[in-house]
C-alpha cells in the first residue's frame, strides 16, 4: 500500500480538492448541497477551522482552510464531513453508486473518493494563485463564462483589495461569509 505523507501544521493554510466516487455528478443538487452544508457545519462546531475560499462543482470541490493554532488534523475533519454527508444523503434518498468488494468489506459509502488532495499554502502569492484557481474553476470546466456567475463559490467575498494581506497577517476584520449553502 502506498504511504501517503501529508504536511500538517497548526494554524496553517491548506488547499484541498475532494472528489466524488467515480466522479458522480451530484454535489450541486439541492439535496446534496443541504447534506454537505449540514456535515460541514457540524464539523466546524466540533473541530473549528476557517474557510478562506470555496467552490462546489457537480463532482468535486476545492477549498482553502486555515487550521486553528492548536490543531492540525484536517484529515479527521474531512473523514467526518464525508461520513456525515454520506449518512445524511442516504437518509435523504440519495442513490449510492455501485460498490466494489473492497468498499463493501470496509463498510464504506460510495459517494466519495477515499482520499483527498492537499497542499500547504506557502506565501501570499501561493494563496492568491490558489484562491484564483478556486474561483476560476467553474469557467475552466465550462459551467459559466464568468466566475461571478457561479452560485456555489466564495468569489463575491474577494472584492476587497486588502483582504488577502489582512488574511495573511491574521487580521481579518471583515468576517468571511460562505455562500449561503455553508453559513
Amino acid at each position: 500500500m502506498t504511504n501517503y505523507r501529508r504536511r500538517y501544521g497548526p494554524g496553517g493554510l491548506f488547499f484541498f480538492t475532494v472528489v466524488t466516487h467515480q466522479r458522480q455528478r451530484f454535489l450541486t443538487d439541492a439535496v446534496a448541497r443541504r447534506c454537505l452544508r449540514q456535515a460541514w457545519q457540524l464539523q466546524r462546531q466540533r473541530r473549528p477551522f476557517e474557510v478562506i475560499a470555496l467552490v462546489l462543482l457537480p463532482e468535486h470541490l476545492h477549498c482553502i482552510w486555515r487550521m486553528p493554532a492548536d490543531d492540525d488534523n484536517y484529515s479527521l475533519r474531512w473523514n467526518q464531513i464525508k461520513r456525515d454527508f454520506s449518512m445524511q444523503y442516504k437518509k435523504s434518498g440519495g442513490i449510492e453508486p455501485s460498490q466494489s468488494d473492497s468498499r463493501l468489506k470496509k463498510h464504506e459509502a460510495g459517494f466519495w473518493q477515499r482520499r483527498f488532495w492537499e497542499h500547504r499554502i506557502c506565501d501570499e502569492e501561493d494563496l492568491q494563485n490558489h484562491v484564483d484557481y478556486i474561483h476560476f474553476n467553474p469557467v475552466r470546466h465550462g459551467y459559466v463564462k464568468s466566475p461571478d456567475d457561479w452560485p456555489y463559490s466564495t468569489i463575491a467575498k474577494y472584492g476587497d483589495p486588502g483582504y488577502i494581506e489582512r488574511l495573511l497577517a491574521g487580521d481579518v476584520t471583515k468576517a468571511l461569509t460562505l455562500p449561503q449553502e455553508y453559513e
